[in-house]
């Protein structure tokens, strides 16, 4: 078997994505969120479903999927591969979009079903230890629950470290699929969820079409090519930081070996500035 990095845009919404086989969806849902008995989803409707020509052609960087069940409540499941500006807030300004176009003009506000926000993220986001965290409006004296209908929760891939033979609950097994599967060549053992296995044969490569395989790649190298980017414009950022220095330090009197040392340019560049003054 060769199963395919969950992360990736094309993988990610074939397998979370899927309508043919939603038990994936349904069992990741139920497993986060730790729903059991009565409470369990039994049925999802996917909203923005896996289509190949619309994914192919996608630019975003954000991955996600989103679904309601019977009653209505409505559930997004995105992917963060990289840490950007402001996705704290943009979090919340995307559930709360997503929980206030639920009513069109006139409609009653009882109407509004709950907004349930699972982000994936690969960083470290939260400051404690837990890989798994929870997030609601609380009473801040009380921790009274009423505001019940925004409802956050986020899975920090960083902080997972557990190995294959320690794994336990369902969840565990889920996060340890999303962080690891691209680097499996075999199912892992004790697979006694349905929609566990599901997912590990949608991510088998071996079973993808010709298509599936080349929008994949696709997306792998648009990926590399961003993290490229973006190394680019930090090493910019830095080199100039250390010009702005090594210029005050030519204004203060000091010799180059000096700004050598401070500042990691190179007297070649050290001269040049000097020469421009």
């Amino acid at each position: 078997m060769q199963f395919a990095d969950i992360k990736n845009d094309i993988a990610f919404r074939k397998i979370f994505g899927n309508e043919n086989k939603k038990e994936i969806l349904i069992s990741f849902l139920n497993a986060v969120l730790k729903l059991e008995g009565t409470t369990k989803i039994v049925w999802v409707e996917i909203s923005n479903p896996y289509q190949m020509p619309i994914v192919l052609g996608a630019k975003s960087t954000i991955l996600d999927v989103k679904s309601k069940d019977k009653a209505g409540n409505e559930y997004i499941v995105e992917m963060q591969v990289t840490e950007k500006a402001g996705f704290a807030k943009r979090a919340v300004f995307y559930s709360a979009k997503s929980y206030s176009s639920q009513l069109n003009v006139g409609d009653d506000y009882y109407k509004l079903k709950p907004t349930i926000f699972i982000g994936i993220l690969n960083f470290e986001f939260l400051e404690g230890a837990n890989y798994l965290s929870r997030h609601l409006i609380l009473d801040a004296e009380t921790q009274e629950h009423k505001l019940k209908d925004l409802d956050f929760n986020f899975i920090e891939l960083p902080k997972f470290d557990k190995t294959e033979s320690e794994l336990q609950t369902l969840v565990e097994k889920w996060v340890y699929f999303i962080k690891n599967a691209e680097n499996l060549t075999v199912l892992p053992p004790n697979l006694d969820d349905e929609g566990l296995k599901s997912a590990y044969t949608e991510a088998d490569r071996h079973l993808w079409t010709k298509k599936e395989l080349e929008a994949y790649e696709y997306a792998r190298m648009r990926e590399t090519d961003e993290r490229a980017r973006e190394m680019l414009v930090l090493e910019r950022g830095i080199n100039q930081g250390r010009m702005e220095i090594a210029k005050n330090l030519i204004n203060l009197g000091l010799d180059n070996d000096l700004i050598v040392q401070a500042t990691g340019l190179s007297i070649v560049q050290i001269e040049a500035l000097r020469n421009k003054k």
